[in-house]
């Protein structure tokens, strides 16, 4: 028996009667104690106890004592439990710890291994499989040098009479050897080397199994058991790209079983995967003779759809997208075969409109939908002349597929919708999006006339009197247009002032219909602005649903859409549009992200209007909610108005991040207003800073009270941030009152926020004379507190840290003279750079190489800089090698190499001493790497000063080494 050169010495002894100690230093490695904790990990209730018993078992599975206690636990005597866990410390310790074994020891183990299978071929079927697994991870190793031939001698020994055990039992045994024997070279960790050579050995190997399979399949007396079994090993083996022609015989047999329900799912496994191999389309001459077997399945798939037999619709179709799929191209290309060809998609097109409604009459459908997706492809790679043959045969199957999948996409009828689960409504909405995809593809290849054709069936349903009409129907129509016109540019098309003249035709009796014609209108918002005069067509239907709830996310995106893209030609509207806004705010029917958009929507559509209508409706708009406010900063701080103070908030934001009134001179420029409506800038301030102007002491009365409270800060920020990102230049006005507030905010309490706002301010404002003295004492007011809360202990304000190091980057590259202050203490502010890079937050260390690289790159220009790099530039480059040692994720290796290259161009001739202190120190900055590879890494750093990426690839090479990473499958990732 095999056995382990060391010893644990073996004690009766345990802590406590049953109980097992954490680890197996506490408690020796014998029979005893690893039954024990089994039984611990079964039956013991408490589940602290079970997993303490889990760990130390996982222990001992790998403890050289494995070798001992594995053979004695595999007894007859023992449970299936416990002679489970036997089998699989046996196959832990072939499969992961292979070089322990002693080659002599080889022969005896595999005798041991068949002896075993054949002693539990008649007993538990999981340890039969633990044990078969260990022998293919024996053979694996072994195979073809030591064990030449395997898979041949496994059959020999099978197929002998002997031990007492009967012949199906040894049969069955065999084949599930024979199963997991690919399926453990899958899953295997040998090197890649060794991979291909024995995935060759393995092939060679087939021939033995090939034979087998098909006696064993076409005999009359197999049990099921035993063909079921068949067909699942040859789906492992298909895996190991077996050529299709090698394996033909046998999936035709799979075709002859797929009759029995029995052997059914197995056979169509079998054959999904023979077939999708991807060595198997040089197969021409079998794939051909495929195709007639495939059509043969028709009448058992037309009688599994009568009966509502899903599992056999589900494997047939299965079948035949998998051949359609995965070898469209061949089959096209064989223009002599052409009707069979034909047929197959044909059948194809009979699983897409299988009937039922997805997913709770039939989930086969769906399985169809990227099949359409590759055979279009393949016909119009062809060239122009043969593609233009194929489109005279496959257009007509393409419309006929616009009709079965708009068909699909109907709801069905309201009563049994509404007995339908919130799973199955959702995995419905995602069918109806995976059609939808599908329909816009399908769009590049039948083009105007598709659209032409949708509209004349809505045309036909909504004026034919006589025919009453479901709702699905037109709904489905509807959705189609909708498909496309939202991703492809339907401007040209004749028959979209048809279709809008149809939707006021529309009997919108239904919450799903409504929710589509809604959408529609907004796909169509680009053609409304180059037809507004359709606008007084849609825009009643859209503002009627802003009042209805269930269709809050349908209306209020559309309106958004339409006042965005048609904003100039809605003056006329206006007014209505921002009563019927207001009065949907007041009475709260919207969630809040809907309150949102219809904000922006408010912005987008004020925009256009002069400036005196500007101010009027954003007095009557906003007037409601300051008047709240206002209450609101007079309560006492709690979590029900702080969620009423965010929202008002929230809605000033957005209602700011579109309300920009400069824009109408850039978009008549491009040519996307008419030129009567050029002007110039408007007089006077803009009416977002005269809003601002007038809420700015309301809202630091609010700041006072929630100045503790971060989402409170953010929101508020967030107001101007995205009124400065939105005005520029225009909100000049505001820049004086705006830095002292947010350094009176920012010296109270350090919020990310106001450092991200003050970055905005730096980026627009601090290279203009007016404004550079506030921004100044801004800036340098949030740099002192921060070093402050450096000097305290920064590791629990990661978020203050990046916000901090991206302000000092935008600083040094939009007003480098920022630096030269006095009062600004740039070395303390390098300090906090180089401490910032050993955060283990990426985002933060991201943040911080890009301030260094900015730093560098202004050495020349700003003394204060070239003095704090030449007397602390080392412990940048110290910090910088630290992380490519291993102390930084692999992932920042890029940013790293980028303040590397920074310092090589700007300042060389000091990196060339300090890369060389650096690396001298023993051990640094990795135990892995050797001086020789040290010295490399350093010469080909400094040698390189003009191509940023052969830099990128020389940090990338060393953090490998550094990480003992070099050559691995890892370093093959990255």
């Amino acid at each position: 028996m095999l056995s382990h050169p060391e010893h644990l010495r073996v004690s009766g002894d345990m802590e406590t009667p049953g109980r097992i100690a954490a680890t197996p230093d506490a408690l020796d490695v014998t029979v005893e104690n690893v039954e024990k904790a089994l039984h611990q990990l079964y039956y013991d209730p408490n589940i602290e106890n079970k997993n303490l018993a889990q760990k130390w078992l996982m222990q001992a599975q790998v403890s050289p004592q494995a070798w001992q206690f594995c053979w004695v636990l595999l007894s007859p005597d023992k449970v299936p439990e416990i002679q489970y866990f036997g089998a699989s410390a046996l196959h832990t310790k072939i499969s992961r710890y292979w070089s322990d074994i002693p080659s002599d020891q080889y022969e005896s183990l595999k005798t041991q291994l068949f002896s075993q299978i054949a002693c539990f071929s008649s007993g538990s079927k999981m340890v039969l499989t633990r044990l078969c697994v260990a022998l293919a991870s024996l053979a694996l190793n072994t195979m073809p040098e030591s064990w030449p031939g395997a898979v041949a001698e496994m059959v020999r020994v099978f197929q002998e009479e002997g031990c007492g055990v009967d012949g199906r039992a040894r049969c069955l045994a065999l084949l599930e050897l024979l199963t997991v024997l690919p399926e453990e070279f899958q899953t295997s960790r040998l090197p890649q080397y060794r991979k291909g050579l024995v995935r060759g050995a393995l092939g060679q190997e087939w021939g033995s199994v090939c034979p087998l399979l098909q006696q064993l399949l076409r005999r009359t007396d197999s049990p099921g058991a035993v063909k079921a079994r068949v067909l699942r090993c040859l789906s492992s083996w298909v895996l190991l790209d077996v050529p299709l022609s090698e394996s033909e015989a046998l999936v035709h047999d799979c075709f002859a079983a797929l009759p029995d329900p029995e052997l059914f799912d197995t056979a169509v496994e079998a054959i999904v995967n023979a077939i999708s191999q991807p060595d198997s389309q040089r197969y021409v001459n079998t794939l051909l003779k495929l195709v007639p077997q495939v059509l043969a399945l028709q009448e058992q798939l037309r009688e599994a759809v009568q009966n509502g037999d899903m599992e056999t619709c589900h494997g047939i179709c299965r079948i035949a997208v998998t051949l359609g799929e995965n070898h469209s191209r061949t089959l096209l290309e064989q223009v002599d075969h052409w009707q069979s060809f034909l047929a197959l998609v044909n059948m194809i097109m009979f699983c897409t409109g299988i009937p039922g409604h997805y997913p709770v009459n039939e989930t086969t459908s769906s399985l169809t939908l990227t099949f359409w997706y590759t055979l279009q492809d393949e016909i119009m790679s062809f060239e122009s002349d043969k593609q233009a043959v194929y489109l005279q045969v496959y257009r007509p199957v393409y419309f006929q597929l616009v009709d079965v999948l708009l068909h699909k996409a109907q709801f069905p009828s309201d009563q049994e919708y509404a007995s339908w689960s919130s799973d199955e409504k959702e995995q419905f909405r995602i069918y109806r999006v995976d059609i939808s995809d599908t329909l816009m593809y399908v769009y590049e290849m039948l083009g105007a006339e598709l659209l032409s054709n949708l509209y004349d069936k809505l045309g036909r349903l909504l004026t034919n009197a006589e025919q009453p009409t479901s709702w699905q129907h037109t709904e489905a129509l509807l959705y189609g247009f909708q498909s496309i016109a939202e991703t492809i540019d339907v401007n040209y098309s004749d028959v979209i002032p048809g279709l809008i003249g149809l939707i006021p035709r529309i009997n919108i009796n239904n919450v799903q219909l409504a929710d589509t014609v809604m959408f529609t209108i907004g796909a169509l918002a680009e053609w409304l602005a180059d037809h507004p005069v359709m606008l007084s067509s849609v825009l009643p239907l859209v503002l009627q649903a802003l009042g209805n709830p269930d269709l809050s996310v349908s209306s209020v995106s559309t309106l958004k859409k339409i006042c965005r893209e048609c904003k100039y030609d809605l003056p006329p509207y206006a007014t209505n549009i921002v009563a019927v806004s207001q009065e949907v705010l007041i009475k709260q029917i919207h969630k809040t992200s809907q309150c949102m958009w219809l904000m922006q929507a408010l912005g987008f559509l004020l925009s256009a209007l002069p400036v005196e209508d500007i101010l009027r409706n954003l007095h009557s708009l906003i007037t409601p909610y300051i008047q709240q406010l206002e209450k609101l900063a007079d309560e006492t701080p709690n979590p029900s108005n702080k969620l009423a103070i965010i929202h008002i908030l929230g809605l000033l934001s957005n209602l700011f991040t579109t309300l920009d009134i400069s824009k109408q001179d850039d978009e008549t420029a491009e040519g996307s207003a008419p030129p009567v409506k050029t002007a110039p800038p408007p007089p006077g301030p803009n009416p977002v800073v005269v809003v601002l102007q007038q809420v700015f002491a309301l809202i630091q009365t609010v700041l006072s009270k929630w100045l503790n409270d971060s989402q409170v800060v953010e929101a508020v920020c967030a107001i101007f941030e995205k009124s400065v990102k939105t005005l520029l230049h225009d909100f000049a006005p505001m820049v004086s009152q705006l830095s002292e507030m947010l350094g009176q905010m920012y010296s109270t309490i350090p919020q990310a926020s106001a450092l991200d706002l003050t970055r905005q301010m730096v980026h627009i404002f601090a290279s203009e004379t007016d404004h550079f003295p506030p921004i100044k004492a801004l800036f340098e007011l949030v740099t002192s507190v921060t070093l402050s809360i450096f000097q305290q202990g920064p590791r629990d304000h990661p978020d203050i840290v990046d916000s901090f190091m991206q302000l000092q980057a935008q600083a040094l590259k939009r007003k480098p003279d920022l630096f030269l202050s006095e009062s600004l203490d740039v070395k303390a502010v390098f300090h906090c750079g180089v401490l910032s890079l050993k955060f283990p937050e990426s985002p933060t260390v991201k943040s911080t190489c890009l301030f260094f690289t900015e730093l560098l790159s202004r050495c020349s220009d700003v003394p204060p800089l070239a003095r704090v790099v030449q007397e602390e530039g080392k412990l940048l480059v110290q910090a910088l090698l630290e992380g490519i040692g291993g102390g930084a994720s692999r992932s920042l290796m890029d940013q790293f190499a980028e303040v590397l290259f920074s310092m090589n161009k700007h300042c060389c001739s000091l990196l060339v001493v300090w890369l060389k202190e650096a690396l001298q120190l023993q051990d640094f900055p990795s135990t892995r790497v050797t001086d020789i590879q040290k010295a490399n890494f350093s010469q080909q750093i400094l040698r390189e000063r003009v191509n940023k990426r052969r830099v990128k690839d020389m940090v990338k090479e060393f953090t490998l080494l550094c990480r003992g990473l070099h050559g691995t499958e890892y370093a093959a990732e990255y």
